[in-house]
């Protein structure tokens, strides 16, 4: 059995010591044989850095490394160019000063490797002429790789001297322009699309294929490669919990799978899925490497829950170039992989819309467990994690006494100087609530007589809720007035299946509930 590569980005390792290598060569060859300048925008820890070693290997004409692989046969191993490689996640800095100071030594470490001399002394220069001197030694074009392009702007954003490493970024990169006639091949990734560094503007002929659907699954697995390349995996996956395989395949599915960037082709997180095949047990692998602290302060700041509760609905300019001073919190939540396509939608004109929403379960439950956290200022997550089990019990169960105290203990547990003072904010907390118990949440689900409050679907189970709140009238009265105008405006008329009614009603510092059964098949 190969071994899994975790945390091994380096193709020539993977493929001389027996690792899993998913083959994404078609796709690789596709991109090489089509054109010259690319960029490509996906989240951390998804496999852009392993790309850009596999395309390393292949210009460098690392033929034994591609034995057994689509590209082995339909590749001109005599096609051999320069490589230069720059990996932004070895470049640290905290300044902009700095930046330039280990930028320059990176360069001149490489150009001592190739046994070239530089003479220039700015970051700017030492490119320029790395690239002419690699072409002029070799007699070859030089293909150009470079990782995580926007690392020195995404680690300062929100940060004084942003601009000031903009500018040199902007500087930096400028250089490529200007040295067109030394380069075969250029592959730029990162996570954001960011205007004003010279990347887009000045490389006229660059195509981005991030929404590119020819190339949606060229990070990630998709179901046919992860069946294909970790079938022992599986099983042994399956024998620990003593499920069937069949059960195995369909919970990964559900916490790993979910991205696309074409609304079609759906994949896996690899991070996440190595990870639950070493580990064996579902958990957020990948969000906990890097939980995004500064876009729940935004979220709470503004109170827009339903971005991530409900999804949101964009059109194309969501994912053009980006001022970085002034980008919002949905492009962010795209680019970093919280928000992902699930589908395409064209107008009358043919111009596309985009529906966003959380990729899976790992994203889901994590996710709103740290906007609560964030939202509610809950005491401590265990508090968070064991009101979660059993209100899911609760409410599947219809245990109308029991759902009243959770929701007692949901409210009870926030600070009271938070300010609990409207309905919104009863609103916007059971959203984050509900979608981490893995409900797809509505806010203002409409039927032909009005809008219900909030509609949670799970397969198999609808939940039609209607909220009151009102610090000057008793409980019962609350409870009332929702049942009564669940049933007079008739919210649950759409639904099939086992549906339950929710009035839920907020008294100053009462909670309460009232909750009705239907299995309605028609």
């Amino acid at each position: 059995m190969k071994k899994l590569p975790l945390g091994i980005q380096t193709f020539e390792e993977i493929r001389s010591k027996d690792y899993v290598y998913v083959d994404k060569t078609e796709i690789i060859y596709r991109l090489v044989s089509e054109g010259k300048i690319y960029f490509l925008s996906r989240p951390r820890r998804f496999g852009k850095s392993l790309l850009i070693s596999t395309l390393d290997a292949l210009f460098s004409g690392r033929k034994d490394l591609f034995e057994g692989l689509y590209i082995y046969d339909r590749w001109d191993w005599s096609r051999r160019h320069p490589v230069l490689r720059i990996d932004w996640t070895l470049i640290s800095f905290s300044t902009p000063d700095e930046m330039e100071t280990n930028l320059t030594g990176y360069l001149k470490r490489i150009a001592q490797t190739c046994q070239i001399t530089l003479t220039a002394s700015a970051a700017s220069g030492c490119f320029d002429e790395l690239i002419m001197l690699l072409h002029d030694k070799t007699g070859r074009k030089v293909v150009l790789l470079i990782d995580e392009y926007d690392k020195p702007v995404t680690s300062r954003l929100f940060k004084p001297d942003l601009q000031d490493v903009r500018r040199a970024v902007h500087d930096f990169y400028q250089v490529i322009k200007g040295a067109d006639q030394y380069l075969e091949f250029i592959f730029i990734t990162g996570v954001s699309k960011f205007s004003g560094l010279s990347v887009f503007s000045a490389l006229n002929n660059l195509t981005d294929i991030t929404l590119d659907r020819r190339y949606a699954a060229i990070c990630g697995y998709t179901q046919e490669e992860l069946e294909g390349n970790f079938p022992e995996y599986v099983d042994g996956a399956a024998e620990y919990q003593g499920k069937t395989r069949e059960w195995i395949l369909d919970r990964i599915r559900y916490w790993y799978n979910g991205y696309t960037w074409d609304g079609q082709t759906a994949v896996y997180n690899p991070f996440s899925t190595m990870h639950f095949f070493r580990v064996k047990l579902f958990s957020a692998y990948w969000f906990h490497t890097g939980t995004p602290t500064f876009l729940m302060d935004i979220i709470c700041r503004r109170n827009n829950p339903e971005i991530v509760t409900e999804g949101v609905t964009v059109d194309d300019s969501v994912f053009q170039g980006y001022e970085p001073s002034n980008i919002g919190e949905i492009p962010v939540l795209f680019q970093t992989g919280y928000l992902t396509i699930k589908a395409m939608h064209l107008d009358d004109e043919g111009e596309p819309s985009y529906t966003l929403d959380i990729p899976n379960m790992e994203i889901t439950r994590a996710f709103m467990r740290h906007l609560l956290l964030a939202y509610g200022k809950y005491p401590d997550e265990q508090h968070v994690d064991n009101l979660r089990k059993t209100m899911e019990r609760q409410i599947k169960a219809c245990d109308e006494a029991g759902l009243a105290r959770s929701l007692e203990a949901m409210t009870g547990a926030v600070p009271y100087e938070i300010g609990k003072t409207d309905e919104a904010w009863y609103h916007s907390i059971l959203m984050i609530w509900m979608r981490m118990l893995g409900f797809k949440v509505y806010g203002e689900a409409p039927n032909n007589r009005g809008r219900a409050d909030l509609v949670w679907e799970q397969p198999g189970l609808t939940v039609v809720a209607e909220i009151k709140y009102d610090p000057q009238k008793p409980l019962p009265t609350l409870l009332h007035a929702a049942m009564k105008q669940i049933h007079e405006r008739r919210y649950y008329n759409r639904y099939l299946g086992k549906v339950i009614l929710l009035g839920i009603a907020f008294s100053g510092k009462n909670t309460g509930c009232k909750m009705e059964l239907r299995n309605d098949e028609n």
